[in-house]
């Protein structure tokens, strides 16, 4: 099974180079499973009923996301019409949505699970253990179990992938929209990325303008951080699997990028 997944999608520059190079990729790379997470794919912060059509549209299995999947309060609502749209799993309880989906794709069944980081983020339940209980719940003749770790520190994604080793076909993080060139596989099978990296505009500050990012480390104010413009970079990853044991036989980072509009 080869699974695409694409980093964190940035407004209106990530949805518009997603729409354009998606479908040939997913051709190119022979995808059975695509993953993408969208979490900032709203005007650089947050999610909606609307786009999530619009990616799942383009070939999209599913999308995952993370601490701004609530910025835009409406989606509080609307996420129940998304149902193969995923919050963290390890969020409190009383959160909607959901943090895990089983996917039939042509390769066979597949789970994927979003779990979210504690250190430097915003509170949220323990991952590690909630990884246990979202495994638990995965029949055991589902080989293909891919994780979307939403988490600011290398070190809690590295601890979380050696944690899964074995367990999950791939461990991949996703948040701080720098791609890291770690991927590998580890010892007992698990193909791990620490980020992979951001969907969006390439001349930015992880996907927003320069110069209000620049002020607010000079002067301390908080500055509006509005989307910027300019060429636009698809960053992810593919892995493949051994559908029959889930283990990772492969995995390689994956950059493109397209011209401003």
């Amino acid at each position: 099974m080869n699974i695409l997944f694409i980093g964190d999608v940035v407004g209106r520059p990530g949805r518009r180079i997603v729409s354009r190079l998606l479908p040939g990729l997913i051709d190119e790379v022979e995808a059975h499973l695509v993953v993408v997470n969208g979490e900032n794919a709203a005007g650089g912060f947050g999610m909606s009923a609307q786009i999530y059509q619009q990616l799942t549209g383009l070939g999209v299995d599913v999308i995952t996301t993370g601490n701004h999947v609530w910025d835009r309060r409406e989606f509080l609502q609307e996420i129940e019409q998304c149902e193969r749209l995923l919050r963290p799993y390890n969020y409190p309880p009383g959160n909607p949505g959901k943090g895990l989906i089983v996917i039939e794709t042509d390769a066979g069944p597949a789970a994927v699970l979003n779990l979210a980081g504690r250190v430097y983020m915003s509170p949220a339940d323990d991952p590690f253990r909630a990884a246990d209980s979202a495994l638990a719940e995965i029949d055991d003749d589902i080989k293909v179990k891919l994780v979307d770790f939403h988490a600011e520190a290398t070190s809690e994604k590295q601890a979380m992938g050696y944690y899964l080793d074995g367990r999950v076909s791939a461990v991949i993080g996703t948040h701080t929209h720098v791609p890291t060139a770690d991927e590998r596989i580890l010892p007992q099978g698990t193909a791990y990325l620490s980020d992979a990296g951001m969907t969006g505009p390439r001349d930015s500050i992880i996907g927003v303008m320069v110069e209000p990012v620049i002020g607010r480390f000079l002067t301390g104010i908080h500055h509006r951080f509005d989307t910027a413009a300019g060429p636009v970079i698809m960053s992810g990853a593919v892995v493949t699997c051994d559908d029959q044991t889930g283990k990772a036989v492969s995995i390689r980072r994956l950059q493109r990028e397209i011209a401003a509009e």
